[in-house]
């Protein structure tokens, strides 16, 4: 397989393998490895403050002298209302009858107590640390961000899950699309709708690779040759991986998080908003059962500040009932090597596979 195209050429790396950033999972040290190997890193900056998005960027340039990107949240935030502080606390009250049923020791804040993070400061931040990749999702950055960006020669990424919102991102002026299918594991990155798509990933990606003209990433199942080279047909320049990154020794996950993902069977997989908010794929546990379909959820970002503590609290309890495991549909053995190792792997099966079917 030719690995050169336009977007190796635009990042300025070996291969458009782009390591997908899982905040919570992503580390500097798989972001460097990634890059290290040839792939583009990614650096999960999410919605933390722009001071911790600094000290990231930092640790991270101390282990390479590659290209990487960096991720954040540009969703929309809803105000405080009388409404949503009533819910709140409904909702704040039976979490923590939860914790107590179960013995967990947790703070679940008032919402008036939350640390809520404006894009626009870690733009600054971005801008400050020169970094020339930026990717987000859960919307579109504003019009002033993107020019700003574009002056300082940032290289902007947007995350669509329709043909509709690739078009909103490519009339915006955004450089390169990132077609996330519904297979892929963590949040969905829909913008336009509360209700998701249920578009399949590979009938979406070419979809949109016949309605939009500027370089597609394709993220959503991708584990192996088969698989990647299936969504280079379709119009993919680049192929986003997360899932098979979970396992490594570079993965911010625990060993218990990683053990349960290598006994994960495919009907533990499924899609909700118990945790966060906002539709996520992981596995499902004690939790999401109890709370998926209750009126006990509140729009994202406030639910995942709320069960921000339960999760910190039974992660370092190694409970797995109430924490938030993200994973795809693909899956695989999570392996405990090295990220760059994992790249490596699977560039020779892409090679050897392409080989075997000229």
């Amino acid at each position: 397989m030719k690995w050169k195209n336009v977007l190796t050429d635009l990042f300025k790396v070996d291969y458009p393998i782009i390591q997908a950033p899982m905040l919570g999972v992503t580390t500097p040290e798989m972001t460097a490895a990634a890059s290290n190997a040839g792939a583009l890193g990614s650096l999960a900056l999410g919605d933390l403050p722009a001071e911790k998005c600094i000290e990231l960027v930092k640790q991270t340039k101390k282990l390479t002298d590659k290209p990487f990107a960096v991720n954040i949240f540009v969703n929309k935030i809803d105000a405080i209302t009388p409404e949503l502080e009533n819910k709140y606390n409904k909702t704040k009250k039976h979490l923590r009858e939860i914790a107590e049923r179960n013995e967990i020791i947790a703070d679940f804040p008032d919402i008036n107590e939350i640390q809520l993070t404006d894009y626009h400061d870690q733009i600054e931040a971005i801008i400050l640390e020169n970094c020339k990749i930026v990717s987000f999702t859960f919307g579109n950055l504003d019009e002033k961000s993107i020019a700003f960006l574009k002056e300082n020669n940032v290289i902007l990424i947007g995350t669509c899950t329709s043909v509709e919102e690739a078009l909103v991102l490519e009339k915006s002026g955004i450089d390169v699309i990132c077609v996330q299918g519904i297979e892929a594991g963590g949040h969905r990155g829909s913008f336009l709708e509360e209700t998701i798509p249920q578009i399949g990933g590979l009938s979406l990606l070419s979809q949109v690779a016949d309605n939009i003209n500027v370089p597609i990433i394709y993220a959503g199942g991708i584990y192996n040759a088969k698989t990647l080279l299936a969504s280079k047909t379709l119009g993919a320049n680049g192929f986003q991986i997360g899932s098979l990154f979970l396992g490594t020794l570079e993965s911010a996950l625990m060993d218990f998080e990683k053990q349960r993902l290598r006994n994960l069977k495919e009907n533990e997989i499924v899609l909700t908003k118990s945790f966060s908010g906002r539709y996520a794929r992981g596995i499902r546990n004690a939790f999401i059962e109890e709370i998926e379909n209750s009126e006990y959820i509140l729009p994202y970002p406030y639910q995942n500040k709320l069960t921000a503590d339960l999760r910190k609290s039974s992660k370092s309890h190694k409970n797995s009932d109430f924490v938030s495991i993200w994973a795809g549909q693909s899956i695989n053995g999570y392996s405990a090597v090295s990220t760059g190792i994992v790249i490596q792997n699977l560039i020779e099966e892409v090679e050897n596979f392409s080989f075997l079917i000229k």
